[in-house]
């Protein structure tokens, strides 16, 4: 089996952002900004599979500053973790103020990237060796990531699901469950 290290695969980019990217209220737009992330996960993972990619699920997207007209934005890839056949991308966008030099943290996010072959298959990818206690912590975060997704998947799509096991803990919320049944 062939391993690749987290450096020999990372992507960074860096775009102005101009009008045309911004929302009704004046701010770059989301859905901009995702497509962007999408770009860099794609160059990401493929340039550690050494193949096609696709996009299998986007996980933690979090917009925690808007990111103006006019400031550079900077996104930075990685593979944090390898499957079999996946990886997941982690991805920080960051935006910057060009006159000031100013940079703020704007989001964070985790692409799940499938590899291809030329017949549309999933391929196998390989592995990833970790350098430091960074790379070993983000891909410890990514098992525990897809643990959990896989956990809440099951609890919710289980045949045996019961409304009943949570009417309580759904007292504290700002809902009124009216199913007639209750």
């Amino acid at each position: 089996m062939m391993y690749k290290t987290v450096d020999s695969s990372r992507v960074n980019i860096s775009q102005l952002m101009q009008p045309s990217h911004s929302n009704f209220s004046g701010k770059i737009h989301g859905g901009y900004i995702l497509n962007l992330m999408d770009q860099i996960a794609f160059a990401c993972a493929s340039k550690h599979s050494g193949t096609y990619c696709v996009t299998a699920s986007v996980d933690t997207v979090d917009f925690i500053n808007p990111i103006e007209v006019g400031e550079l934005v900077t996104m930075k890839a990685s593979v944090n973790f390898v499957g079999k056949t996946s990886m997941v991308i982690g991805i920080r966008v960051e935006s910057e103020h060009i006159q000031t030099g100013k940079i703020k943290h704007c989001n964070s996010s985790y692409f799940t990237m499938v590899a291809k072959d030329d017949y549309g298959k999933s391929t196998e990818v390989p592995g990833l060796i970790l350098n430091d206690n960074i790379e070993v912590k983000r891909f410890l975060k990514a098992i525990k990531r897809i643990k959990t997704k896989r956990e809440r998947k099951l609890e919710f799509e289980s045949t045996t699901f019961s409304l009943e096991d949570y009417l309580e803990e759904l007292k504290g919320y700002r809902v009124k469950i009216e199913l007639p049944e209750y």
